[in-house]
């Protein structure tokens, strides 16, 4: 089946990610502004590998029976439905994206999405956490539900610790976020790396904010005016979309007032863009007690913008410090005279981070630098 396209008011694919931050940021702001509480919690578990979705690796909703729109809605990604046949709602829905419907490529999208349920269902040690994630932190590894359920009520922030390539698996019986929830990623965590299986359903709430991959039975539910950074794979029945409505107009003649469009419900693949991470030191080399400044540039893989944000400075993989990209000319530096004799293998990773563009934001994805041999020699 064709890609469904065309919709009034809607921006184009490129400038889909440009309003998500713009929303996001402001969401951010807000829970600064609010004092947020946010529990730390240690360690989950052993680094993970990363979780293979294969063909579903492009695909934002996925169900075994049908997927239904309603109103104003918004797919960054493939449709797919198997066995089943049914999609219904675009239009007036919109979808950036083909959709397969009960054909080769939607049965083996299914495959691959069952292939990586079971994946992580498999994955252990995990650590058993409290149903509500909710102004907690969680690291990376994989986490259990105390009670069967995960609930976000408020805002989770998820911590990948400067490792861009750390994975989180959260599983439970079902997964519900509350009205105007967040996930945050932060640490250089990344939307492609984190999974929720669900194995009797999921319920996205309304205006939510929602990151990552699901992967669940029973059904799936998002509901009017939420965001998802992530994909929705169901493996039964039916997933569900509640798009946002267009209110009427109030007044008549000169003095009619256009109402606000809602911007739609949203599922979206995970979409920041790439960037490389340049290092360089000097002197090298250097002299024991004598400070050497260690400089980060990043750059976008494609287009001109600069990416800003926090760069960390590791040292054989542990931290030494800390610097800032504010713009194309102020990239990130660290300057130690700590470094003892002999070499040192340094390496920056730039975390990720929000760049304004105009009135709105992009959210760079992180990057690691190349490696660069630091020789300390004695006085």
């Amino acid at each position: 089946m064709a890609a469904v396209a065309g919709h009034r008011r809607f921006l184009p694919r490129g400038a889909t990610a440009v309003w998500l931050y713009a929303a996001l940021a402001g969401v951010l702001v807000a829970a600064l502004v609010a004092g947020v509480l946010v529990v730390t919690d240690g360690r989950a578990s052993a680094d993970q590998p990363p979780v293979d979705l294969g063909a579903a690796e492009h695909t934002a909703v996925l169900a075994a029976g049908t997927v239904i729109s309603t109103n104003m809605t918004l797919i960054t990604g493939d449709v797919d439905v198997s066995p089943g046949t049914a999609v219904t709602g675009f239009p007036p829905g919109v979808v950036e994206g083909d959709v397969h419907a009960g054909d080769a490529e939607a049965a083996q999208v299914m495959a691959d999405a069952t292939a990586a349920y079971d994946d992580i269902s498999a994955r252990g040690p995990a650590v058993t956490v409290p149903a509500e994630l909710g102004g907690t932190r969680r690291t990376p590894g994989v986490y259990d539900s105390a009670d069967g359920t995960f609930r976000i009520d408020g805002t989770l922030v998820i911590d990948a610790g400067g490792n861009p390539d750390a994975v989180f698996v959260f599983r439970a019986a079902t997964l519900t976020t509350a009205r105007v929830s967040n996930v945050t990623l932060t640490g250089g965590a990344q939307a492609d790396n984190v999974f929720w299986q669900a194995t009797e359903g999921a319920v996205l709430g309304t205006y939510s904010t929602f990151r990552g991959t699901v992967l669940a039975r029973g059904s799936i539910k998002v509901a009017e005016g939420a965001v998802v950074d992530g994909r929705t794979l169901l493996l039964d029945n039916t997933v569900t979309i509640e798009g946002t409505t267009e209110a009427d107009n109030v007044g008549d003649g000169a003095n009619e007032i256009n109402a606000v469009v809602p911007p739609p419900t949203r599922v979206m693949l995970p979409f920041d863009p790439g960037t490389t991470t340049q290092l360089t030191s000097s002197p090298n080399p250097s002299q024991a007690k004598f400070p050497v400044t260690f400089t980060a540039r990043v750059r976008p893989r494609s287009g001109t913008l600069a990416p800003a944000g926090r760069v960390l400075f590791k040292d054989d993989g542990v931290v030494i410090g800390t610097g800032m990209q504010t713009g194309a000319d102020t990239p990130a530096t660290f300057t130690t005279s700590a470094l003892s004799v002999g070499e040192h293998h340094i390496t920056a990773v730039y975390l990720g981070g929000l760049t304004a563009q105009a009135e709105a934001w992009v959210r760079f994805a992180p990057s690691t630098s190349n490696e660069v041999v630091q020789v300390v020699n004695a006085r």
